[in-house]
Protein backbone atom coordinates (compact mmCIF):
# COMPACT_ATOMS: atom_id res chain seq x y z
CA UNK A 1 0.00 0.00 0.00
CA UNK A 2 1.42 3.58 -1.02
CA UNK A 3 0.52 6.85 0.90
CA UNK A 4 0.68 9.87 -1.20
CA UNK A 5 0.74 13.43 -0.10
CA UNK A 6 0.92 16.67 -2.06
CA UNK A 7 3.26 19.65 -0.61
CA UNK A 8 1.77 22.70 -2.29
CA UNK A 9 4.17 25.92 -3.10
CA UNK A 10 5.98 26.74 -0.56
CA UNK A 11 3.73 24.62 2.31
CA UNK A 12 5.03 22.36 4.32
CA UNK A 13 4.07 18.34 5.72
CA UNK A 14 4.79 15.63 8.70
CA UNK A 15 4.75 12.20 8.71
CA UNK A 16 5.20 9.26 11.00
CA UNK A 17 7.41 6.71 9.26
CA UNK A 18 7.93 3.43 10.16
CA UNK A 19 11.56 1.83 10.40
CA UNK A 20 11.57 0.09 7.30
CA UNK A 21 9.31 1.87 5.07
CA UNK A 22 10.49 3.84 1.94
CA UNK A 23 9.61 7.53 1.46
CA UNK A 24 9.76 9.09 -1.94
CA UNK A 25 10.15 12.24 -2.81
CA UNK A 26 9.37 13.82 -6.14
CA UNK A 27 9.85 17.00 -7.57
CA UNK A 28 6.54 17.39 -9.47
CA UNK A 29 7.71 20.13 -11.82
CA UNK A 30 11.20 20.40 -11.47
CA UNK A 31 13.92 22.29 -9.76
CA UNK A 32 12.28 22.53 -6.35
CA UNK A 33 14.06 22.03 -3.11
CA UNK A 34 12.72 20.06 -0.52
CA UNK A 35 14.05 20.86 3.33
CA UNK A 36 13.95 17.14 4.99
CA UNK A 37 13.60 17.45 8.58
CA UNK A 38 13.66 14.03 10.87
CA UNK A 39 13.48 13.30 14.57
CA UNK A 40 13.38 9.83 16.25
CA UNK A 41 9.72 8.91 17.26
CA UNK A 42 9.66 8.53 20.83
CA UNK A 43 12.71 10.86 21.61
CA UNK A 44 12.54 14.68 19.90
CA UNK A 45 15.95 15.06 21.04
CA UNK A 46 17.23 12.81 18.52
CA UNK A 47 17.05 14.62 15.08
CA UNK A 48 18.97 14.31 11.63
CA UNK A 49 21.84 16.24 11.67
CA UNK A 50 24.00 16.92 8.70
CA UNK A 51 27.58 17.26 10.38
CA UNK A 52 27.06 14.30 11.80
CA UNK A 53 26.34 12.41 8.71
CA UNK A 54 28.92 14.56 6.74
CA UNK A 55 31.46 13.74 9.91
CA UNK A 56 30.24 10.10 9.50
CA UNK A 57 30.56 9.70 5.81
CA UNK A 58 33.76 11.58 5.18
CA UNK A 59 31.68 13.69 2.45
CA UNK A 60 29.75 16.72 2.12
CA UNK A 61 27.54 15.08 -1.08
CA UNK A 62 25.30 12.46 -0.59
CA UNK A 63 23.58 10.02 -2.89
CA UNK A 64 22.73 6.43 -3.50
CA UNK A 65 23.39 3.52 -0.84
CA UNK A 66 24.64 6.49 1.70
CA UNK A 67 23.33 6.68 5.05
CA UNK A 68 21.58 9.62 6.95
CA UNK A 69 22.98 9.96 10.48
CA UNK A 70 21.22 11.05 13.65
CA UNK A 71 22.76 13.77 16.57
CA UNK A 72 23.53 10.78 18.53
CA UNK A 73 25.18 8.85 15.08
CA UNK A 74 22.75 6.69 14.66
CA UNK A 75 21.30 5.80 11.04
CA UNK A 76 18.47 7.59 10.66
CA UNK A 77 17.94 6.91 6.82
CA UNK A 78 19.20 4.98 3.41
CA UNK A 79 19.11 6.67 0.07
CA UNK A 80 18.00 3.55 -1.60
CA UNK A 81 17.69 5.02 -4.81
CA UNK A 82 18.29 8.86 -6.34
CA UNK A 83 18.21 10.00 -9.88
CA UNK A 84 19.54 13.61 -9.28
CA UNK A 85 22.06 12.92 -7.07
CA UNK A 86 22.95 16.40 -5.69
CA UNK A 87 21.63 17.68 -2.31
CA UNK A 88 23.28 19.78 0.31
CA UNK A 89 23.95 19.06 3.67
CA UNK A 90 25.63 22.43 4.41
CA UNK A 91 22.74 25.22 4.75
CA UNK A 92 20.09 25.65 7.73
CA UNK A 93 16.54 26.02 6.37
CA UNK A 94 15.84 29.00 5.40
CA UNK A 95 14.33 31.21 8.26
CA UNK A 96 12.47 34.80 8.07
CA UNK A 97 15.29 36.66 9.59
CA UNK A 98 17.07 35.24 6.31
CA UNK A 99 14.44 37.18 3.96
CA UNK A 100 14.92 40.58 5.95
CA UNK A 101 18.54 40.42 5.74
CA UNK A 102 19.30 38.78 2.51
CA UNK A 103 15.92 40.44 0.67
CA UNK A 104 14.88 43.56 2.98
CA UNK A 105 11.28 41.39 2.75
CA UNK A 106 9.84 40.69 6.12
CA UNK A 107 6.54 37.98 6.92
CA UNK A 108 7.95 35.72 4.34
CA UNK A 109 6.53 32.08 4.71
CA UNK A 110 9.98 29.98 5.46
CA UNK A 111 11.43 26.23 5.47
CA UNK A 112 11.77 26.63 9.25
CA UNK A 113 8.10 27.91 9.98
CA UNK A 114 6.62 25.69 7.22
CA UNK A 115 8.37 22.55 9.27
CA UNK A 116 7.26 24.38 13.05
CA UNK A 117 3.94 24.37 11.31
CA UNK A 118 3.69 20.67 10.26
CA UNK A 119 5.60 18.95 13.03
CA UNK A 120 2.97 20.66 15.64
CA UNK A 121 0.63 18.27 15.59
CA UNK A 122 3.26 15.41 16.57
CA UNK A 123 4.45 17.26 19.32
CA UNK A 124 7.87 17.96 18.17
CA UNK A 125 8.59 21.88 20.12
CA UNK A 126 9.98 24.15 17.80
CA UNK A 127 13.70 24.17 17.85
CA UNK A 128 16.04 26.99 17.84
CA UNK A 129 16.70 25.90 13.87
CA UNK A 130 15.91 23.02 11.55
CA UNK A 131 18.90 21.49 10.48
CA UNK A 132 18.34 19.38 7.73
CA UNK A 133 19.06 17.77 4.04
CA UNK A 134 18.16 19.88 1.43
CA UNK A 135 17.03 17.61 -1.27
CA UNK A 136 17.50 19.12 -5.02
CA UNK A 137 19.58 22.05 -3.63
CA UNK A 138 22.57 22.23 -5.64
CA UNK A 139 25.41 24.01 -3.80
CA UNK A 140 28.81 24.08 -5.42
CA UNK A 141 32.17 24.32 -3.04
CA UNK A 142 34.54 26.79 -4.79
CA UNK A 143 38.42 26.69 -4.87
CA UNK A 144 38.55 29.92 -3.00
CA UNK A 145 36.03 28.88 0.17
CA UNK A 146 33.44 30.89 -1.52
CA UNK A 147 29.94 28.65 -1.67
CA UNK A 148 27.53 28.93 -4.87
CA UNK A 149 24.06 28.38 -4.99
CA UNK A 150 23.26 27.35 -8.54
CA UNK A 151 20.23 25.89 -10.14
CA UNK A 152 18.76 22.96 -8.85
CA UNK A 153 19.51 19.80 -11.27
CA UNK A 154 16.10 18.07 -10.82
CA UNK A 155 13.94 17.73 -13.58
CA UNK A 156 10.25 17.32 -13.79
CA UNK A 157 9.36 13.89 -12.12
CA UNK A 158 12.98 13.40 -10.70
CA UNK A 159 12.61 11.46 -7.53
CA UNK A 160 14.74 10.67 -4.29
CA UNK A 161 13.84 7.17 -2.01
CA UNK A 162 15.05 7.37 1.73
CA UNK A 163 14.23 3.78 3.68
CA UNK A 164 13.96 4.83 7.28
CA UNK A 165 16.08 2.88 9.68
CA UNK A 166 14.19 4.12 12.71
CA UNK A 167 10.69 5.10 13.62
CA UNK A 168 10.58 8.62 12.58
CA UNK A 169 8.41 11.44 11.70
CA UNK A 170 9.83 13.35 9.03
CA UNK A 171 9.07 16.68 7.91
CA UNK A 172 9.51 18.02 4.44
CA UNK A 173 9.34 21.95 2.99
CA UNK A 174 8.55 22.66 -0.54
CA UNK A 175 11.29 25.76 0.04
CA UNK A 176 9.47 29.10 -0.73
CA UNK A 177 12.40 31.24 -1.91
CA UNK A 178 11.70 32.26 -5.26
CA UNK A 179 13.84 35.15 -4.91
CA UNK A 180 17.57 33.24 -5.91
CA UNK A 181 18.35 30.55 -8.32
CA UNK A 182 17.80 27.98 -5.51
CA UNK A 183 14.45 26.83 -6.44
CA UNK A 184 14.84 28.24 -10.20
CA UNK A 185 13.48 31.71 -9.28
CA UNK A 186 9.54 29.43 -9.18
CA UNK A 187 8.17 27.72 -6.29
CA UNK A 188 6.50 24.64 -7.15
CA UNK A 189 4.82 21.39 -5.29
CA UNK A 190 6.17 18.38 -4.27
CA UNK A 191 4.59 14.46 -4.22
CA UNK A 192 5.27 12.24 -1.29
CA UNK A 193 5.00 8.75 -1.62
CA UNK A 194 5.46 6.30 1.26
CA UNK A 195 5.94 2.22 1.25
Amino acid sequence: MVNEYLIPARMGLAIAVKQGQTVRIIDVEGEQVADFAVYQRMDHSERLDPSVTMDALHAYVVGQDDVLYSNKYRPMFTITRDLVQCHDLLNSACRAEMYEFLYQKSGHRSCYENLNEAFGQFGVSKPDQHYTLNIFMNTELLPDGQMLVKRPKSKPGDFIDLRAEMDVIVGISACPCEESIVNGYVCTPLRVQVH
